[in-house]
């Protein structure tokens, strides 16, 4: 029988790429813990098409 655990895998999409309107996306898949983080992620990553660090946000 499988556990039922609270990591999840989430989606980081970049925020400035997409306001950006340039093609392509920046995406990050990563995992959270839903007890401890119940609110959405926001990291820095970086972003290989505009070639520097932005904010990515968690997508639903």
């Amino acid at each position: 029988m499988a556990k039922k655990g609270n990591r999840v895998q989430v989606i980081l999409e970049c925020t400035e790429h997409k306001d950006s309107g340039m093609p392509g996306t920046s995406r990050y898949i990563t995992t959270k813990n839903r007890k401890n983080t119940p609110d959405r992620l926001e990291r820095r990553k970086y972003n290989p098409i505009l070639k520097k660090y932005t904010i990515h946000k968690e997508t639903k």
